[in-house]
């Protein structure tokens, strides 16, 4: 692997690429999850049914602006989130196994042949939570503009709504009548979302690609690398949809609608049911399967990239090693 530099520049590029591709069902999402907000499943209204539906009731009423609401914000969301994410994964990995497997083994670690190494499933999902709650907390104000703009429409509203010219507007508008601590709003159920998600994706990836090799004998290329980022994206969105939710009412709110990240969980199940942390479910997943897949695949071909950059830019400096 190359340099932590160069691993958060890699991953920063392997996302906004995969970003591209899935930003319009994350639209989907967001609205889905802010439909019936606080409202019995009885009453509440249902002005998008489902992924598809939701994608052509948009696509009709809004064009493809209003699927592509808030993608620059994306994208610096994704290079500041997985760029922490992918970056520094790897090095805290190595620094915890440094500091506590070369004392003493621990029962769950394995040896892994392709890095010569103990690969501790614990230490591994710490550093997957760890380097995501940095990625979380750098992005936040611009997850917060974007999650605003997603959820906007002139069509049918769902949730408080935010008139925003664009995403430098609506950092602008936020700081002025909340300062930092508005830009920050929700940063708490952002990084309890990040850090469930990441603590399972890498890990899940990578033990998903040891056990690929080991039981049918795949070697290492795309069809490898797609089949382990279906499986890890799977797996995140079941962990991480909860607190996404929670995450996304957080985020749109004005004023102090929810005082924290309990209570909107709490006041949700009341008045909705224990299902209400899963709206939007199945559009999270028709994001987050092709995004995992395409950020995670493209992550090994962009790390590739920045391993041959580095070593004929900086071809006596030794770089860290996955």
């Amino acid at each position: 692997m190359s340099t932590t530099t160069g691993s958060f520049i890699a991953g920063g590029i392997a996302a906004c690429g995969a970003v591209t591709v899935t930003h319009s069902f994350e639209t989907v999402k967001i609205r889905l999850q802010l439909q019936g907000e606080l409202q019995a499943k009885r009453d509440a209204p249902r002005m998008y049914r489902g992924v598809l539906h939701g994608v052509g009731v948009i696509f009709q009423n809004e064009g493809l602006k209003g699927l592509l609401r808030g993608l620059n914000c994306a994208y610096i969301y994704q290079i500041m989130l997985n760029g922490c994410r992918l970056g520094f994964y790897d090095p805290i990995r190595t620094h915890l196994n440094s500091a506590l497997l070369n004392r003493s083994v621990s029962p769950t670690a394995v040896h892994d042949p392709a890095t010569k190494a103990y690969q501790s499933l614990p230490i591994n999902i710490v550093s997957g939570a760890s380097s995501g709650v940095l990625g979380a907390f750098a992005g936040s104000p611009f997850f917060l503009v974007k999650t605003r703009l997603q959820s906007f429409s002139p069509f049918l509203p769902v949730g408080t709504q935010h008139k925003y010219r664009n995403a430098w507007d609506g950092l602008g508008q936020i700081y002025k009548a909340e300062g930092v601590k508005g830009l920050y709003r929700g940063v708490g159920p952002a990084m309890v979302r990040t850090a469930f998600g990441s603590s399972v994706q890498l890990p899940t990836y990578f033990l998903a690609k040891r056990r690929l090799v080991s039981w049918f004998g795949m070697e290492d290329g795309a069809p490898l690398h797609l089949m382990s980022s279906a499986c890890s994206g799977f797996v995140v969105c079941v962990f991480m949809h909860p607190p996404d939710t929670v995450m996304a009412r957080m985020y749109n709110q004005t004023g102090n609608l929810y005082s924290g990240a309990f209570d909107c969980l709490y006041r949700t199940v009341k008045t909705e049911g224990i299902l209400a942390v899963y709206k939007g479910f199945f559009a999270h997943l028709a994001r987050i399967l092709p995004h995992t897949i395409l950020t995670l695949s493209l992550a090994e071909q962009t790390n590739k990239l920045m391993r041959r950059v580095e070593d004929r830019v900086l071809p006596d400096r030794v770089t860290e090693k996955m």
